[in-house]
């Protein structure tokens, strides 16, 4: 185990940082708290890790004594840390009703429905950023605030996964829903 941490400034990983395609980039946690990235043989702070996120290198988090994943709790750090720095992207209402699909019989769907619609969203920011690599963060943002029809229009496609996504909620509540009047039926003694 390394005594120090590395005093290297945090910069986009190189080529050389990258793992080779296929492999998955391994980050030790120490009961300390401190995280070592294996490839490098470093530690590596929590910005650190993010950088790796945002240049979508494949990575896992380990806890160092037990080998248990970690990986979603350190992002869902990494998020509490962006949602803190002052421009968060949850409002307190969407958190809210995130949390509130917790334990609900649709809690699975909820997931898959965001995991789909953001990946949309990451398609279409790519396919954009291909024909205009030129435009800055801030060009950008001037450009989002001027395309909203533009933006609403190409989303409507969104709208097929959505209605499959609710078109399953809908059938998974049909289904609980005769399952629980089977049971009290049951219960009654009588027989649907």
């Amino acid at each position: 185990m390394p005594l120090k941490p590395s005093a290297k400034s945090i910069k986009p990983p190189s080529a050389a940082d990258r793992p080779l395609p296929g492999s998955v980039r391994t980050i030790k946690k120490y009961p300390n708290r401190r995280l070592y990235d294996t490839q490098t043989s470093s530690y590596v702070t929590l910005t650190e890790v993010k950088k790796l996120v945002m240049a979508a290198s494949p990575l896992v988090v380990l806890d160092a004594k037990t080998g248990q994943d970690l990986t979603r709790s350190i992002l869902l750090q990494i998020i509490l840390e962006e949602e803190s720095a002052g421009a968060p992207m949850f409002s307190e209402a969407v958190l809210s009703n995130i949390i509130r699909f917790y334990g609900h019989a649709l809690q699975g769907h909820m997931g898959a429905y965001l995991e789909n619609h953001i990946q949309s969203f990451m398609d279409w920011q790519n396919k954009l950023g291909e024909s205009s690599p030129a435009l800055s963060p801030e060009r950008w943002a001037q450009f989002m605030q001027w395309q909203t029809p533009l933006i609403q229009n190409m989303f409507s496609g969104l709208t097929q996964p959505s209605q499959n996504v609710l078109a399953q909620m809908q059938d998974q509540m049909q289904k609980q829903i005769q399952k629980n009047t089977e049971q009290i039926l049951g219960v009654m003694g009588l027989k649907p």
